[in-house]
């Protein structure tokens, strides 16, 4: 078995040599891009221009030699009235409308150039305005980070993608330029016209072989981006527990919270026992406590429940108030489940209820009449 003497400890140029081992959270994702820090390549964008470049040519190229054309000689025969012209101003007048010609004749050659980087910028980064990457920060003035930067992974993949551009570029124009010199050694046997439409159609084929090349290795880069940006924006775990803590608040606060809330609604329970009428239970694990009001004309409320510890609670603030209890286990596991506390119970358990009801008020008939 051979080993290498040497060895590349790769944790150097990752974002886990300095604990930060998480991927980024959505909120740390968006924070990035709100600081204009995105994945996104250059090369792309050129690559699709030159593509699109050489595309919108062939097909308005016809339209724009034409237009060109018709001005330059519009403006030649004009020069005659140029000369015989005493003052500068009608020269600049014919030149001035020259230039506006062949602008406006390249005008939809340059709308199409922008739809095309404006499409190819807007699926790699989407549309996010953001002016932080223009703020001075003196920190890019240190010459030791200047140094770490020349030092790095990203300049080694940036030769290493240069060196591959020029080779694999310099390969197609110098092959196809190789092809086309025996057409180019019969320029002589041809007019103008042809000279240049072979001219043309050359540089176009030099383009889209060039641009196609270039796409490729665009797209490398751009996959590559991807991969810096979400390395250079992951996170440490400690940096996740804060992020959380600052989002959702702090777990133990939260925990208090929700304990005093449960606390607090307790007490108001308890407090109601008194109030009621009677107690339901199953007999040991639920109790309900069901409160009626004859004056208002409404159907009983469910003033307290609970289950196990809340339910023996219950219990025994009723016995304290001489509150009668009631086992029924159906009854009180139907209760429970189905009616939220100070709430009235359902038509479907009106029956069931006024049964217990009617049988708390015999027996405190019976006890009020032994009494007197």
């Amino acid at each position: 078995m051979i080993e290498t003497k040497y060895r590349l400890d790769l944790q150097f140029f990752s974002a886990e040599s300095e604990g930060r081992t998480e991927k980024a959270t959505p909120k740390k994702k968006e924070d990035a891009r709100k600081k204009g820090q995105v994945a996104k390549s250059a090369e792309l964008n050129t690559a699709v221009l030159i593509v699109g470049f050489c595309a919108v040519s062939l097909l308005l190229g016809g339209y724009m030699l034409s237009g060109i054309q018709t001005s330059i000689i519009t403006s030649m025969n004009r020069l005659s009235e140029v000369f015989n012209e005493v003052t500068s101003n009608y020269m600049l007048v014919v030149f001035r409308s020259a230039i506006f010609d062949i602008l406006w004749i390249c005008l939809p050659l340059w709308i199409c150039l922008f739809i095309i980087g404006f499409i190819v910028s807007y699926i790699q980064v989407g549309y996010k305005v953001s002016f932080e990457p223009m703020k001075v920060k003196f920190s890019k003035m240190n010459p030791i980070n200047g140094i770490k930067r020349i030092i790095s992974k990203d300049m080694i993949v940036s030769l290493i993608l240069s060196a591959a551009k020029v080779i694999v570029l310099g390969a197609i124009v110098y092959n196809i330029i190789l092809s086309k010199i025996p057409i180019f050694m019969r320029f002589y046997e041809l007019t103008i016209e042809q000279i240049l439409n072979t001219i043309a159609m050359t540089v176009v084929q030099i383009g889209f072989f060039v641009g196609g090349a270039f796409l490729v290795l665009a797209v490398l880069d751009y996959v590559y981006q991807r991969y810096k940006h979400a390395d250079s924006i992951k996170m440490t775990k400690q940096e996740i527990k804060e992020e959380y803590k600052n989002a959702e608040g702090d777990p133990q606060i939260k925990s208090k919270i929700k304990q005093k809330m449960r606390e607090g609604s307790m007490r108001r329970m308890m407090q109601a026992i008194p109030e009621a009428d009677v107690i339901i239970t199953n007999p040991t694990h639920f109790a309900i406590a069901i409160k009626y009001d004859e004056s208002k004309g409404t159907a009983p409320v469910v003033v307290a429940k609970g289950v196990d510890y809340v339910a023996q609670k219950i219990k025994e603030k009723a016995k304290e108030h001489h509150i009668e209890i009631v086992e029924n286990k159906p009854l009180a596991r139907a209760l429970y489940y189905t009616v939220d506390l100070n709430k009235e119970i359902p038509p479907e358990l009106y029956g069931a209820v006024a049964e217990v009801l009617a049988f708390i008020y015999n027996l405190q008939h019976k006890k009020m009449n032994r009494g007197s």
